[in-house]
């Protein structure tokens, strides 16, 4: 079953992608959810129509997105958590991950971040995607509080 998205899916594509899946995924998920609509001939159409208009749109937007990297990557984020000598009292996620870059002045919501769950102290790395083009290495260090 062809499908166009409205908006990101994580794992399936992004915005306006033209995308296959199972009838049952399309039907009973995407599409009541308002994350895809039918892909037919005349939704084909429109969909080129708007990618076309958009285009010289996507060249500022991935721009903007490469000058946040570079601004991202200059930061240097430590994140204090409770510890007893290197294991972690808890956890450490992309939450948190996004509160401290909130903190550091630079806002980017948690979906876009993917670091795993990290249970000890030391230096990790976690992946923002900015854009679909735009995607960076963010470094960080987890420090015991004292």
């Amino acid at each position: 079953m062809e499908l166009i998205l409205k908006q990101d899916v994580q794992n399936l594509g992004f915005k306006d992608d033209l995308v296959t899946v199972k009838p049952g995924y399309g039907r009973n998920f995407l599409i009541p959810q308002g994350f895809a609509q039918l892909a037919t001939p005349s939704a084909k159409k429109v969909l080129a129509e708007n990618l076309k208009q958009r285009a010289f749109k996507e060249a500022k937007i991935v721009d903007d997105a490469k000058k946040l990297a570079e601004a991202l990557k200059a930061l240097e984020i430590k994140i204090t958590a409770k510890a007893g000598g290197e294991k972690l009292f808890g956890s450490i996620t992309n939450i948190d991950i996004a509160a401290a870059l909130e903190i550091a002045g630079q806002p980017i919501d948690r979906k876009f971040i993917t670091s795993g769950v990290v249970k000890r102290t030391g230096k990790y790395a976690a992946t923002v995607r900015l854009h679909r083009e735009v995607v960076i290495e963010l470094p960080y260090e987890i420090v015991a509080e004292k």
